[in-house]
């Protein structure tokens, strides 16, 4: 039996004392404490001599990079193919606070703290959210660009091999323990380059090359669901960015979206707005223009810098993993609904995956097979499922008219749900209640809800 030391991950649980958290600063890596994971590979899985484990990695967002980390201090032999080393995915950029901890981010990669939110219905009532947060606590704004780019440079100090190309194809092994081969263009670096066409041989795969994956239309992963997210970065006079220094905006209504909701996000110097939707995706500039309507008293005299749109999935993938390929993050369609958020998802399934290998495999020293890899889903659906399926429901329920929005913007101002909803959301746990609470909670809900569909009767007559 072989044993490895991987770093104690933190940050799901709240620690005692805010002072010595990490969550509120991450400690310097020789005050790290370690954990000893013991690795155990099948008896029937062949040992690899005169090398190790050789696993690709497509994609290099969160979920890659977090998985090509874990992989590389694991004792396998790992390649990170990315095909454009400064995306910038059209992303709300929100991360909960137990990932900074949990992920040991630098303070310096984050652009803002937020710790005040408002909630602004259909008719503009706004709710203002976060009262109930501790001095340490907050929701981290980032920028895709130069998180992913970190957890990249991350992956190679710790030995995974980063290359800068374009995943083609995948020919999958002619026997049980045969290589596959992956086809990709690597770039050099010059403008218009269509890139050298190379094949590597490795002995499994993770796909973490989002929601218009390749390696996932290699397995006959299965179609989704998606929605079409579209953002604008707006640069906009100092004084207003004042105002957004440590707040964050959220729309709802038919107006910016029939199915989800708007958003204005601050960055370093900048905010994000934008919008998505999955049932009227031809109209997505149309709410776009809403939302900037919506918010135009508070950006006004802004200059956009910058457009975005990329899909995001809306549920799983049926097939997540087939032999010895599996999907990660947006390509295996781990974002929630309601809130739409995607980026602790896929960083935690690619850390998980890669965990699963490593056991699998003895630090790299043994064949691994679908067994090992379904540890990782198994893990997963266990930990997560409630999560997506719970927030499933609240989009059904109160995104579903202008009314259930106004109800749902109405039940945001009690601080019981306040302080429920963000100790789940920061911590990624599930938040046990006070059972008067919850009966009181019970009964304005229905309150809210009856009220709402009174107002859309009374709609329907006019």
């Amino acid at each position: 039996m072989a044993s490895v030391a991987l770093k104690s991950f933190v940050g799901l649980r709240r620690q005692s004392s805010p002072e010595n958290s990490l969550l509120s600063k991450p400690l310097p890596s020789n005050q790290i404490q370690y954990r000893r994971l013991n690795v155990v590979a099948g008896k029937s899985s062949p040992k690899i001599t005169g090398r190790n484990l050789r696993v690709a990695i497509v994609g290099g967002g969160p979920a890659g990079g977090a998985a090509a980390e874990t992989l590389a201090k694991g004792g396998v032999e790992t390649i990170l193919i990315e095909r454009k080393m400064d995306n910038a995915k059209p992303c709300g950029g929100a991360i909960p606070l137990c990932m900074v901890g949990e992920f040991d981010l630098p303070l310096d990669i984050i652009d803002r703290r937020v710790t005040k939110m408002k909630m602004i219905s259909p008719s503009n009532v706004a709710v203002d959210i976060g009262r109930t947060l501790k001095p340490h606590e907050y929701i981290g704004m980032v920028r895709r660009e130069i998180l992913d780019a970190y957890l990249r440079e991350r992956a190679a100090a710790a030995g995974a091999t980063v290359v800068n190309g374009l995943f083609v194809k995948m020919d999958k092994p002619t026997d049980k323990y045969a290589p596959y081969v992956i086809h990709y263009n690597a770039y050099d670096g010059k403008v218009g380059s269509t890139g050298k066409k190379v094949t590597i041989e490795v002995d499994a795969v993770i796909g973490a090359d989002g929601a218009n994956s390749r390696v996932a239309k290699s397995i006959d992963a299965g179609d989704y669901e998606y929605a079409i997210a579209f953002q604008e970065r707006i640069k906009i006079p100092d004084d207003k960015m004042h105002y957004y220094e440590n707040l964050a905006e959220m729309y709802v209504g038919d107006d910016v979206s029939p199915d989800f909701y708007g958003w204005v996000f601050p960055k370093c110097d900048h905010v994000a707005v934008g919008t998505g939707t999955v049932t009227h995706k031809p109209d997505i500039k149309k709410f776009q223009t809403a939302t900037r309507l919506r918010a135009r008293d508070k950006i006004l005299g802004g200059k956009i810098i910058r457009v975005e749109a990329h899909p995001i999935p809306e549920h799983p993938r049926p097939r997540r993993l087939a032999e010895r390929v599996a999907l990660v993050g947006d390509a295996a369609g781990y974002v929630t609904k309601c809130s739409g958020e995607g980026i602790y998802f896929a960083a935690k399934s690619g850390r998980m995956c890669a965990e699963a290998i490593v056991e699998g495999s003895a630090n790299g020293t043994r064949m691994i097979d679908e067994s090992d890899l379904r540890v990782y889903l198994e893990k997963w659906d266990k930990t997560y499922w409630p999560t997506y399926k719970v927030l499933d429901i609240l989009q059904k329920v109160f995104y579903r008219s202008n009314p259930a929005r106004e109800a749902f913007v109405e039940m945001c101002a009690d601080e019981y749900v306040q302080k429920m909803t963000f100790d789940s959301y920061l911590y990624k746990r599930v938040v046990p209640g006070n059972p008067l609470d919850d009966l009181k909670l019970a009964f304005n809900t229905i309150g809210s809800l009856v009220r709402a569909n009174a107002l859309r009767n009374e709609m329907a007559k006019i």
